[in-house]
């Protein structure tokens, strides 16, 4: 759907950092392109899918498997403490493209930060230091060598 951030990283009309890290059937993983921590990743449905309750069998089917081998590489290549998996799904107060947003969080990040959980990212927004760009794509690289892309 043109208009749609998460779709239009998607077909290229926006870049996409990094690049796509693994693509399934029905599901994609790239890094966060927002002022995340480095090593954020989404993993969002490739069609265009607004509510959760939307997805079809085989899309709900493969999503719990994928983000626990997502969280599980995650684990592997960042040693957090937690890897934090968050549904989100709004832009200025208007339902979008669902994501998952699957973080490894670190002791470094959070006493950097100050915070922990929903108010770590909330903290992270705030800052608006998004992840230098070499730095993203060294880890894409990295996400797509442990998933075997």
């Amino acid at each position: 759907m043109e208009g749609c951030l998460a779709c239009d990283l998607v077909t290229g009309r926006v870049e996409l950092p990094g690049g796509q890290i693994l693509a399934t059937e029905h599901w994609i993983v790239e890094h966060t392109i927002g002022p995340l921590s480095l090593g954020t990743l989404i993993v969002k449905p490739k069609r265009h899918v607004v509510h959760f309750w939307e997805l079809d069998e085989p899309e709900a089917t493969e999503i719990g498997p994928l983000l626990r081998r997502v969280s599980a590489i995650l684990a592997d290549l960042a040693q957090p403490e937690q890897v934090y998996v968050a549904l989100w799904s709004h832009a200025g107060g208007v339902p979008v493209h669902i994501h998952f947003v699957v973080q490894p969080v670190t002791r470094t990040l959070m006493d950097s930060i100050g915070d922990y959980g929903p108010h770590l990212q909330v903290a992270l927004f705030d800052a608006g230091v998004t992840p230098p760009r070499d730095e993203i794509e060294r880890f894409a690289e990295r996400a797509r060598t442990a998933f075997g892309a």
